[in-house]
């Protein structure tokens, strides 16, 4: 299962994880965002134990994309200890 994340709740859920967060940044109006939904999905079904997945929906949190340097949408970004390993 995915954990949707916002501005208010991004440090509890992805830099305090105890886990390794894999982060969605996605947008309702975008189209590959919402082709990959169905993957995002199983891969939070399969790895769930041992991995985070959250969600951010880029158009309601703007200002933590902008923080981020998150320019397009879709982008992947993964935590681990609360710091960026890897983006895609």
């Amino acid at each position: 299962m995915t954990v949707v994340v916002d501005a208010t709740t991004w440090e509890l859920e992805v830099q305090q994880s105890d886990r390794p967060v894999l982060v969605d940044f996605w947008g309702p109006r975008c189209v590959p965002c919402l082709r990959l939904l169905p993957q995002v999905e199983q891969l939070a079904e399969r790895w769930g134990e041992q991995l985070k997945v959250a969600k951010v929906d880029a158009s309601t949190n703007r200002r933590l994309c902008l923080t981020l340097k998150v320019l397009s949408l879709p982008t992947f970004l993964a935590f681990k200890d609360g710091v960026e390993v890897k983006r895609l």
